[in-house]
């Protein structure tokens, strides 16, 4: 048995790992490098192993750095079985869907302003897509069984896989892998990313009893997040600081679980008198629009208390003054309010998307605010943004940031520090663990607070297990 990295290794995206056992090549992951345009090229490089000789992908959650690159894998001659859960397997249809779509535009438009592309000679030049729509309605063809959580199924008649849940995401998983080598069980647990637990609307995550190999992320390695409760109150009070003084609260979102977790919160908030029940509420994403109608259609996954909801007829992510924009019409309209309207658009890290038209209009003026409440990687707009730019360029034209900025890192759907530490603790007998999905000053000074033998593999580094 071996193990190779080919993503998220000393880095935090493009999740992609492969596993070699009894002539069986599965691959875990196959997502997309995110951030600046260096990380965008390397997207198009090889993969470090042939997609035609993969037999099979196991993926942990539909995130675009975890499943982002299948349509390219198809694209190059994959031609195994996807498996994942139901829910993941609906959302990863809407994100590679969406990833296509955006691709197309964008190379249209360096097609279209070849100065934009480092061009100043051939002005028809032809940019390509990674991949297409039509790759990525192609690859939902490779998404064969659908798997629920503890029920252990045979890949092959030596290798068994077991998903358990990472409370990450709707539908997110760890993966346990145990094969028979020559006589020898060995076993392997590959985290995905780590939820949190106590969160209001999925379970805690979860691992097995004991393992020979533990490959896991380290997102945030070397920090705690801040009180979950001071989290929430600090948004409202954003929100309702914001609306008494004239402005707008801009909230990047991310559409996966963020969105219907600040939803949750906003229809709390207004439950409880803590923000106005006339609120104006706008969710100005056709994707995350999707992803929360796929979220109430899967509500036993959800924990106890927000299943009793969904039994008694009451939806989570419904609230007054809520309104959904999926028309691009009703999305410039959205810039035509002043004041008083919550607007939620992604993309999270301000790469693209209709939250970059509301940071325009709104970013200059010191009556609004934008509320960030994820992950910003180095290179993105949201990062300069948070480190304190004084002027931002958003569509050719320089901005000053005049806007509030609030950064609230408790909404985090990935553990903290402490978390990362105590699941990994609940790990008997661990032989080694693999260390990915950080920066690698983060990775460093995680693996002096884990017991055993920790590596830090490079890209495309291979190791015997």
């Amino acid at each position: 048995m071996k193990i190779s990295f080919h993503g998220a290794n000393q880095d935090v995206t493009g999740s992609c790992h492969l596993l070699e056992c009894n002539g069986t090549k599965i691959l875990i992951d196959c997502g997309m490098f995110q951030g600046g345009r260096e990380l965008e090229e390397e997207n198009a490089e090889p993969f470090g192993f042939e997609p035609e000789e993969i037999d099979f992908v196991l993926l942990t959650h539909a995130h675009l750095d975890h499943c982002g690159r299948l349509p390219l894998l198809v694209k190059r001659g994959f031609k195994g079985e996807i498996i994942t859960t139901s829910a993941t397997r609906e959302l990863a249809r809407l994100v590679m869907v969406d990833a296509a779509h955006l691709q197309e535009e964008e190379a249209l438009h360096r097609s279209r302003h070849p100065k934009s592309n480092h061009n100043h000679h051939n002005k028809s030049t032809e940019i390509s897509p990674l991949y297409v729509l039509v790759d990525a309605f192609r690859t939902m063809d490779f998404f064969g069984r659908t798997v629920h959580y503890h029920q252990p199924f045979q890949l092959t008649e030596t290798i068994s896989v077991t998903f358990y849940d990472a409370g990450h995401i709707l539908g997110s998983a760890s993966i346990y892998i145990s094969a028979i080598e020559d006589n020898i069980k060995k076993t392997i647990l590959f985290s995905g990313d780590i939820g949190n637990s106590g969160r209001p609307l999925l379970n805690d995550p979860e691992t097995p009893a004991e393992v020979d190999y533990v490959v896991m992320e380290t997102t945030y390695g070397d920090r705690l997040h801040r009180s979950f409760s001071d989290s929430v109150n600090e948004l409202y009070h954003a929100i309702e600081h914001t609306i008494n003084h004239g402005g707008n609260v801009i909230i990047p979102t991310f559409a996966l679980e963020r969105t219907q977790e600040i939803l949750y919160f906003l229809n709390r908030g207004i439950e409880q008198q803590q923000l106005s029940s006339s609120t104006q509420v706008f969710l100005d994403s056709p994707m995350a629009i999707s992803a929360t109608q796929i979220f109430e259609r899967h509500p036993a996954l959800f924990r106890e208390s927000i299943k009793q909801l969904f039994d008694s007829k009451k939806d989570p992510f419904q609230l007054p003054g809520l309104h959904f924009s999926r028309e691009t019409a009703d999305s410039i309209a959205i810039n035509r309010i002043q004041s008083g309207a919550v607007i939620m658009a992604g993309s999270g890290m301000c790469t693209g998307g209709r939250v970059r038209h509301h940071l325009q209009h709104g970013l200059s003026r010191s009556e609004c605010a934008v509320v960030f409440v994820g992950y910003a990687s180095q290179g993105t707009l949201a990062r300069r943004i948070i480190d304190g730019a004084k002027t931002v360029r958003i569509f050719n034209e320089e901005l000053p940031v005049r806007a509030n900025i609030y950064t609230i890192n408790g909404f985090s759907a990935h553990a903290d520090q402490a978390e990362l530490v105590n699941w990994h603790k609940k790990i008997k007998n661990i032989k080694g663990t693999f260390l990915v999905h950080g920066d690698f000053k983060v990775m460093q000074t995680f693996k002096q607070l884990i017991a055993g033998k920790v590596d830090i593999p490079e890209k495309n580094q291979i190791f015997n297990l």
